[in-house]
């Protein structure tokens, strides 16, 4: 389309930020609502993959992500006293980096840099309240009392995503998988040079995660409860328990723990819109239309995969209603592909029963899904 849009992106998570710069960037009239008070950024450290990395490099952030995180081009395999078992080359997208971890306020920071500097406006402590799709634009009540008339409204409001109960009511709550990620950021080990997956079998995995030359995250996932939350005054307690197999490098970085705040615990769950991911000129995207559990390390990468794709597709289709539906029609066999596989790793991981389906994926192995990762989206 040669006309410029006027775009409103309810979310300033990772798909927020990078879809505002791709379309500021482009001459489109952007802003992006976002519920939190102030610019931050829950969690610990993010893997950045290869095609992820492409997308920076589109964004014209690359290099800022490089130097703010660590990046690395093995995937190392240990037993659980940290012996190395395997050690794995990652493939890379054109001439990008296999891989980058980042501590995640530092991402954010990158990303709202670069969609304010690209002319985009961040709205902080707002969020849709109302909306009406009249078939040429769409009207907006923000939480904030502003009403505003725009041609595109985008959901990249994460997983619990207001927008997508406007459009479906309830039908697509999130689903808790029956299992929980357990992080803590910890002093880098000098050997951690990449990611370092230590296994126990089917009874723990843990994973360290450099993001700076300082930094690394321990992280690892258990079966929990749905109503299970760890003791906030004793969770690094909880955590060491539940890896007391591993000794090495593993245990070293849980001895650093000494405080219970520093560890952070999130339930897994699953979204996945059966439905078209738009509805007239409103559209979902990332976890808000398709979160997966994080095995394959690509949640993030898969948003920040729909955000220049959606840009792309404003670029070359007549309408916007046209530019959804090529967009989605890209988008959404690779995101399912990504949630079917990584939901098959995990119930591998923990013994769980596995479908046929899921058997035929595992063939591919996380190894394998990384190739076809890194091929072009």
């Amino acid at each position: 389309m040669a006309a410029s849009l006027r775009v409103l992106i309810n979310g300033g998570g990772i798909g927020g930020l990078a879809l505002a710069t791709a379309l500021a960037r482009r001459g489109h009239t952007v802003e992006v609502a976002e519920i939190r008070a102030e610019p931050s950024a829950l969690g610990v450290g993010i893997i950045q993959p290869s095609n992820a990395l492409h997308v920076m490099r589109e964004l014209g952030v690359l290099d800022r992500c490089l130097a703010a995180g660590f990046p690395w081009e093995f995937l190392t395999i240990a037993d659980p006293a940290g012996n190395t078992l395997a050690r794995i080359p990652q493939p890379r997208m054109d001439d990008v980096p296999p891989s980058n971890g980042i501590p995640r306020p530092a991402l954010a920071a990158i990303l709202a840099d670069a969609a304010v500097t690209a002319g985009a406006r961040v709205r902080y402590a707002s969020t849709v309240s109302a909306l009406e799709d009249d078939g040429a634009g769409v009207t907006v009540t923000l939480s904030d009392g502003t009403t505003a008339r725009w041609d595109l409204v985008v959901g990249f409001d994460g997983i619990g995503s207001p927008l997508r109960g406007h459009l479906y009511g309830d039908r697509y709550a999130p689903a808790y998988t029956g299992f929980a990620n357990w992080r803590v950021t910890v002093p880098r080990d000098p050997g951690v040079q990449g990611v370092v997956m230590a296994t126990a079998g089917q009874e723990a995995k843990a994973l360290l995660t450099p993001i700076t030359d300082e930094l690394m995250y321990l992280g690892a996932v258990f079966a929990e409860a749905e109503d299970f939350r760890p003791d906030p005054e004793r969770a690094h307690e909880e955590l060491a328990k539940r890896l007391a197999v591993f000794s090495g490098p593993v245990a070293e970085a849980l001895a650093a723990v000494t405080d219970p705040a520093a560890v952070v615990y999130s339930r897994i769950s699953q979204v996945t819109v059966d439905e078209p991911w738009h509805v007239g000129r409103v559209v979902l995207a990332g976890d808000a239309a398709h979160a997966s559990t994080p095995h394959l390390a690509q949640g993030a990468a898969m948003a920040v995969e729909d955000a220049l794709v959606l840009a792309e597709s404003l670029d070359t289709a007549p309408s916007v209603p046209a530019a959804l539906e090529a967009w989605e029609a890209r988008r959404r066999p690779r995101a399912m592909w990504v949630q079917a596989m990584s939901h098959a790793v995990l119930k591998q991981e923990m013994g769980a029963p596995t479908t046929a389906e899921e058997d035929a994926l595992l063939e591919i192995g996380i190894p394998g899904a990384a190739h076809v990762l890194a091929k072009p989206y």
